[in-house]
This record gives structure tokens, C-alpha cells and sequence, in this order.
């Protein structure tokens, strides 16, 4: 598949310790601040997801961002969406110079990592075992952390997290 690899590209996730990102098709956990964070970072912008994380959205399209969906499914099904068929296609949707976010779930996260300059992950210091969607591993190899803001557990927020930059090395 020719992926368009000029178009910039991030990814974002919110992970536990072990780089779970989800449990039967919903959230890990509920982080209001994680929330806000990934509103302000990906307000404006494309955002990139494949069905069942577009389904897992509890009020559909995501406003003040272009939601694109990848599915095979059909088209009226997303209300307030592009959808598309392929990765391919969804980046055919993106503008030039304009980062593109890519919000889940797993197969699009391991499908997209070599292609990504940016990572935002918000690392939930805790372990999920039931989890059941998994982030593919960040390598220190391939990433340089560019940011790191941790937080601790707090009455809104049950576990300590960290906002984390990386930039692809390289």
C-alpha cells in the first residue's frame, strides 16, 4: 500500500503500564484531565479513527475536528464523518501541512506508528488485566520523549498519569 508520507502525522493514546488502551470497547478508564488534553491537542484538526473506536464515541463525530472513519461499513452510519475505505484514502483527506491525528484503536495505531512524527500518550500508572486492545511498543530507539507532565491521583482522577511527548528520532 503507498502510504503519503508527507503529510505529518500523530498519534495520541492514552496507555496503562503494560500498553493497554482499552477493555471491551470503551476506555480503560475515565480521566477528565486526559479528556481536556486530547480535546485542546486535537481541537481543529483532522482526527483519523477506525470503527469501533468511532463507535465507542459516546456522541458520535467529535466536534470542531474533521472526523475521518475507516470502515467497510456503510457510509450513513457516521453522521458528521468522511469515511473512507483505507488508510490510504484517509490520508487523501488530509491537508498538506496540517497534522493529522490518528485516535484509535489498536490495528490503526500499529498500522501508522512507523508513519508518525508525534506521539501524545498519556501513561496511567496502573495495570488494567482485563484489558483487551493493546498500543504497539514505544521504542526508545525509534522515539525521543520532547515532554513529560506528571499528575497524581487525585479525587477526579483515580490513578497518577503522565502527559508525554515523543518525537521520531531521526
Amino acid at each position: 500500500m503507498k502510504m503519503h508520507p508527507r503529510k505529518p502525522i500523530a498519534l495520541i493514546a492514552a496507555l496503562d503500564e503494560e500498553n493497554a488502551i482499552g477493555r471491551n470497547g470503551d476506555l480503560l478508564c475515565y480521566l477528565p484531565n486526559d479528556l481536556k488534553h486530547f480535546k485542546q491537542i486535537t481541537q481543529g484538526h483532522r482526527v483519523i479513527m477506525g470503527r469501533r473506536t468511532y463507535e465507542s464515541l459516546p456522541k458520535g463525530a467529535l466536534p470542531n475536528r474533521t472526523n475521518i472513519v475507516i470502515t467497510s461499513d456503510h457510509a450513513e452510519n457516521y453522521p458528521g464523518c468522511i469515511v473512507v475505505r483505507s488508510l490510504e484514502e484517509a490520508f487523501n483527506h488530509c491537508l498538506e501541512d496540517e497534522t493529522a491525528f490518528v485516535i484509535g484503536g489498536g490495528m490503526l495505531y500499529r498500522a501508522t506508528l512507523p508513519l508518525a512524527e508525534r506521539l501524545y500518550i498519556t501513561r496511567i500508572h496502573h495495570t488494567f488485566p482485563d484489558a483487551d486492545t493493546f498500543f504497539p511498543e514505544i521504542t526508545a530507539t525509534a522515539w525521543e520523549t520532547t515532554t513529560k507532565e506528571h499528575h497524581a491521583a487525585d479525587e477526579k482522577h483515580p490513578f497518577p498519569y503522565t502527559f508525554i511527548t515523543y518525537a521520531k528520532r531521526g
